[in-house]
């Protein structure tokens, strides 16, 4: 993609969709923290759903750690891999309290530093919270960064830095939520919906299969 092409291609997706959310329900920055940090291997429906039962009884750090783990794994416990993410929210909220007052910090280092938080887990806070123009690279933005020639990169890294390098400053900041919607229900891992994107005049793939069947 050059640089027409990317401009086109963001400009499309917030006509379509000018004011894009997670699909992760939260109502607090901490209730954010908490639900990407146990969304990794997951989907959004499925956390949403253990975390509805969750935040109704415990919605902060010192609510978590009163549960206990085997109180904590109870609620969570549809969600995979809930008995690790159990152990990780409990020492994050431990840290929370101990380090930041019971707050979620807003630096990348802290976030980081924090059990079960990695770079990906940071860069949604950072955004969603805190409106940072970061890139969360998750499979769905690794996808469509790579099949439509916006920002190719062989690691989830390297597909960060190119967004950030390429998409204009004006998108930056919800880029990486148009780009997961797109990813989740156009430009899908099995069968990209090319028939029915909005954006395929601007995408490597779909001009390379219009040229192959004209």
């Amino acid at each position: 993609m050059n640089a027409a092409q990317i401009e086109r291609f963001f400009a499309t997706l917030r006509a379509a969709n000018p004011h894009p959310q997670t699909e992760l329900q939260y109502a607090s920055v901490f209730e954010l923290l908490a639900a990407v940090l146990l969304s990794a291997q997951a989907t959004d429906v499925g956390v949403n759903k253990a975390t509805r039962r969750l935040f109704a009884v415990a919605n902060t750090p010192a609510q978590i750690l009163a549960l206990g783990l085997d109180g904590l794994e109870q609620h969570i416990k549809t969600i995979g891999l809930y008995r690790s993410k159990a152990r990780h929210l409990l020492q994050t909220c431990q840290i929370l309290l101990e380090q930041h007052g019971g707050e979620v910090p807003r630096s990348r280092e802290a976030l980081e530093a924090l059990p079960g938080v990695g770079r990906k887990t940071a860069n949604v806070v950072l955004n969603v919270a805190f409106a940072e123009p970061t890139m969360a690279v998750d499979t769905h933005i690794f996808r469509v960064s790579n099949r439509t020639g916006l920002a190719p990169g062989k690691t989830p890294l390297a597909v960060e830095m190119g967004l950030l390098k390429r998409v204009p400053a004006e998108y930056r900041v919800d880029a990486h939520h148009w780009l997961i919607l797109h990813g989740r229900y156009v430009c899908q891992a099995r069968k990209p919906l090319c028939s029915v994107c909005a954006v395929t005049a601007e995408c490597d793939t779909g001009r390379l299969l219009k040229s192959t069947t004209a």
